[in-house]
């Protein structure tokens, strides 16, 4: 049983969330073996204000 953890700053769609979590779906399938219906994924979405990079928080970007 794969289980995939994504994480990825707020701010994407739910179809884009839906189609993301598909693709990975399809692919962790393809290249394993696993049946779709056994393969999780875990999207945590984290604000802008709880995730920076260099030293900034990416909130205090435009």
């Amino acid at each position: 049983m794969p289980i995939i953890n994504v994480n990825l700053i707020e701010g994407r769609s739910e179809e884009q969330l839906k189609n993301l979590v598909k693709d990975i779906t399809t692919v962790v399938s393809k290249d394993t073996g696993a049946p779709e219906e056994h393969i999780h994924v875990i999207l945590n979405e984290m604000r802008k204000d709880r995730y920076s990079v260099g030293g900034k928080l990416k909130s205090e970007e435009n």
